[in-house]
């Protein structure tokens, strides 16, 4: 009998509750109906647009002028627009500025996204803003001052460089290394990031028991360009090794060894 009266309660209580579910679902239809035949088609509502992306030449960074061409060729010439700072950039800001106004004039072009945002690129942003103040920038490799960057750019992405300074020569201390030599030229240690980075790399080397050296490598904007300065690098490391000895393997713990 108790079950039969449970049967039964549950009978009414689902008489009394499907009425109610079947309203609400026509509710819920008919409102859907109305919503889809007021609202337009979200591509119908999208104004055409652009995205510009700035790079090196090939010469200074072909890997990131490689993948703009790779997204034109993804996304089509009618959506990516792409142009170079130049190779001198350190010294030629104003060539700089104007290839991003030439970007930015074309009225379609609504983003700019730069893959390296080297020296003279926030004089760039305010150029472009001048007449476009809603050109939104995405900078990465943040070269000028972060700070300054920070207050011009809607997104800017870096490496934390400072940790760089204690994680590097720590893990070089792990592996046995003895010197550690620090290759730069003047132009990046103007860099505030390169250079708060190389401050904190002295203290951590000091802390560690290794030598730094700083050895002054070409510029690779300067008049040897990057040839120049790698060609320098493949002969200057074998001399390095020369004059401050190479800890051989078989020295090292298994464990160091094992990481290597």
């Amino acid at each position: 009998m108790k079950a039969l009266k449970k049967i039964l309660i549950l009978l009414v209580i689902l008489a009394l509750v499907m009425p109610l579910m079947a309203c609400r679902d026509k509710e819920t239809k008919k409102t859907e109906a109305e919503a889809a035949s007021t609202t337009k088609p979200a591509d119908a509502e999208v104004e055409p647009y652009k995205i510009g992306i700035v790079t090196g030449t090939v010469s200074q960074g072909e890997e990131e002028f490689q993948e703009a061409m790779a997204q034109i060729a993804k996304y089509g010439k009618d959506k990516i627009v792409h142009t170079t700072y130049p190779d001198n950039f350190s010294t030629e800001t104003e060539t700089t500025i104007s290839q991003f106004v030439n970007l930015a004039s074309d009225p379609q072009v609504k983003a700019i996204i730069v893959g390296q945002a080297v020296p003279g690129t926030a004089a760039s942003i305010d150029k472009v803003r001048e007449t476009n103040p809603d050109m939104l920038f995405i900078c990465g490799v943040v070269a000028e001052d972060p700070g300054v960057m920070s207050e011009k750019a809607d997104i800017c992405t870096l490496v934390d460089e400072i940790s760089m300074g204690k994680t590097i020569p720590t893990e070089a201390h792990r592996m046995g290394a003895k010197t550690f030599i620090h290759y730069s030229f003047p132009r990046h240690l103007g860099y505030a990031t390169i250079a708060n980075r190389l401050n904190i790399m002295k203290d951590t080397c000091k802390e560690l028991g290794i030598e730094l050296v700083e050895v002054n490598a070409p510029d690779p904007t300067g008049d040897q360009g990057v040839s120049g300065a790698q060609q320098f690098i493949i002969e200057d490391v074998p001399r390095q090794i020369a004059q401050y000895g190479k800890i051989p393997l078989s020295s090292l713990p298994t464990a160091q060894c094992r990481s290597l």
